[in-house]
Order: structure tokens, then C-alpha cells, then sequence
């Protein structure tokens, strides 16, 4: 004889009780680079309107952010402004093997006060130092990606030597633009995309690609981390939101 429904029933919730409740999905924790603030916020509200949790976004520096996540700081994906602190992380064990991908490109601009310009020439033997007075704000020279590549550029063209007494490094990329929206810098050395965002500033000039290293921005799943991340990191590489997005603010997506 089958038991009582009300026994089947206390007998289904035992069950339930002891199996436990269904692990929910968790914030994917996103440590990236400040020059993808306004493209990751956005990305970010299509994977929530998508059906996921709201990610956590942190935004610094990538050489800042390399040390925090090497240190041990929480974070599920890795978003970087070029090779070099990518590769720090990997070499140190730090990153989820077979999930690196190089996602994004573009490109170096020199900026100015919006209706301040002055004349430039991006060649050598141009007298640039001479060009204007003040300092020239970009990211910290040798430390943070922007100010890599900007070194980079102006080595290439002759005007790193007469130069590098007046260059303010800043923590990041989006420190530099504030600067020079504020008139506190004459110049500035930023991506295209950060200029792209901004009404206070004017785009000069554009350094050749052949100055600089390609900027490269590589996505990678940290070691241990949450399993949506992998998932979020597919999500930004993959879906037409987020290329729509990438888009929009001006990156090159890049060809896997």
C-alpha cells in the first residue's frame, strides 16, 4: 500500500532539505583598465538585462590592478590595456590557463583644452617641446600602458630627451584626461576612446602606429576564479551587445 499523500510530501521536503538549496549565480568580479570604464559600465547592464547578477567593475590602472590580483585581491576576470602586465599575472601563475584573449585595439591621441589647440607635426626634427608651455599630463611613464606607449612615441619621433623634465605621470589613463579637461595640463597623450568620451577636449593629432607598439587589450579568467566568469569573458568576446558597444566608443575589435 502507497503511503498517505501528506507522508510523500513531508518525505519530497526531507529530501529537498538535505540536498540543500541550488547554488545561485554569484557577481562576476571584473578587474580592467580605466580606458574601458564607459564600455564595460555598459557591458556590464547588458549582461544584468541578459539575466545575470550585476558584475563587480573595478577600474585602475592595469599595473595597478596586476599587483592587486597578484597580491590576492578578489577578482574573476582580468581586463588589460596592453601585453606587458597580462603577461606578469600569466608568468606568475595567476591566470586560468587557455582563457586569454586578445579582445581590443587603438589607438594614441595628443589632446588639448577643448578650443586650445596648437600646431603639431608628428615627425621628426619637428620641434615639439618648443610648441607649447607646461607640462604634458599621460599615464606614468614605463608603469601604466598609456604612458608606456607614449614614451614609446615620443622616443620614436625625437622628443622624448627635450621633453621628459615636463611630463606629469598619473595613475591612470582617465587621470591624464581630467587633467586636461581642467586646463591644468596644455596636452595630453590618451587612447582615441577616452578622447571620444570627452567634451572638454580637442584630438591634434593622432602618433603614427609605427611609433608604439600595437595596443592590444587582452580579457583572461583569473586563477580560481567564480565559474561565471568564464561565461562573462565569452559574453564581451562573443555577443552583438557588447561588440555593438566596443564599437560605439571608438575600439578595434580584433580578429581571434
Amino acid at each position: 500500500m502507497s503511503a498517505p499523500p501528506v507522508l510523500r510530501r513531508l518525505a519530497l521536503l526531507a529530501l529537498l532539505a538535505l540536498a540543500g538549496p541550488a547554488a545561485a549565480e554569484e557577481p562576476v568580479r571584473v578587474f580592467a583598465a580605466a580606458s574601458l570604464t564607459n564600455a564595460l559600465n555598459d557591458i556590464g547592464a547588458a549582461w544584468e538585462k541578459a539575466g545575470h547578477p550585476k558584475p563587480s567593475l573595478a577600474y585602475a590602472a592595469s599595473s595597478a590592478l596586476a599587483k592587486q590580483i597578484e597580491a590576492g585581491a578578489p577578482a574573476d576576470v582580468f581586463a588589460s590595456a596592453d601585453l606587458t602586465w597580462m603577461d606578469y599575472l600569466d608568468q606568475r601563475g595567476r591566470i586560468a590557463p587557455g582563457t586569454r584573449v586578445s579582445l581590443l585595439g587603438n589607438d594614441l591621441v595628443l589632446i588639448a583644452p577643448k578650443g586650445r589647440s596648437v600646431p603639431v607635426e608628428m615627425k621628426r626634427g619637428f620641434d615639439f617641446a618648443g610648441a607649447f608651455k607646461g607640462k604634458l599630463c599621460t599615464g606614468e611613464p614605463g608603469v601604466v600602458p598609456v604612458g608606456i606607449y607614449a614614451k614609446q612615441s615620443l622616443e620614436a619621433l625625437g622628443w622624448w630627451a627635450s621633453l621628459k623634465g615636463r611630463i606629469v605621470g598619473t595613475d591612470d589613463v582617465r587621470t591624464a584626461l581630467a587633467f586636461v579637461e581642467r586646463g591644468e595640463c596644455p596636452l595630453g597623450i590618451v587612447y582615441a576612446t577616452d578622447a571620444k568620451v570627452s567634451s572638454k577636449v580637442d584630438v591634434l593629432k593622432a602618433f603614427p602606429a609605427d611609433t608604439h607598439k600595437p595596443i592590444v587589450y587582452p580579457f583572461a579568467v583569473v586563477k580560481g576564479a567564480r565559474p561565471e566568469a568564464q561565461a562573462f569573458v565569452r559574453f564581451v568576446q562573443t555577443s552583438a551587445a557588447a561588440a555593438d558597444i566596443f564599437d560605439r566608443y571608438g575600439f578595434t575589435r580584433l580578429k581571434p
